[in-house]
């Protein structure tokens, strides 16, 4: 018979493996040169190098690969949906969007009367 494998259970036991003699795991280290270069550059590098790689990648790829990944990713977004919540989700959902605007039309509904109605009150004090 053999026996369960052990699942970890604290932080430590999770911890990436480290090589021997480095002292540190991939992760950390990687952790540790952002931090430094924060620290050096602080966060509007951050924002500088990030503009410079979306202006890159625009003028490499045009605004028709924006449009893929888009509509891959939303396809995938939507799947992933379907598969958690079942079409049952998307019913409830659209019930309560209906209801929604059905509330919101009945509000403007009534605002346009009581408008109406104050202006016909202000027009008829007006006369008198």
């Amino acid at each position: 018979m053999s026996t369960p494998e052990k699942t970890p259970d604290t932080a430590a036991e999770k911890a990436p493996e480290r090589k021997a003699g480095t002292g540190m795991s991939v992760r950390e280290a990687g952790q540790k040169g952002g931090e430094t270069v924060k620290k050096k550059y602080g966060p509007e590098f951050y924002e500088m190098i990030g503009r410079k790689g979306g202006q890159a990648t625009k003028k490499a790829h045009g605004h028709a690969f924006y449009e893929a990944i888009g509509k891959k990713g939303g396809k995938k977004g939507g799947e992933a949906t379907r598969d958690r919540y079942g079409p049952e989700f998307y019913e409830t959902i659209g019930q309560k969007g209906g209801q929604k605007v059905k509330a919101l039309i009945e509000q403007g509904k009534k605002a346009a009367a009581d408008a109406a109605a104050a202006e016909a009150a202000a027009a008829e004090k007006k006369a008198s």
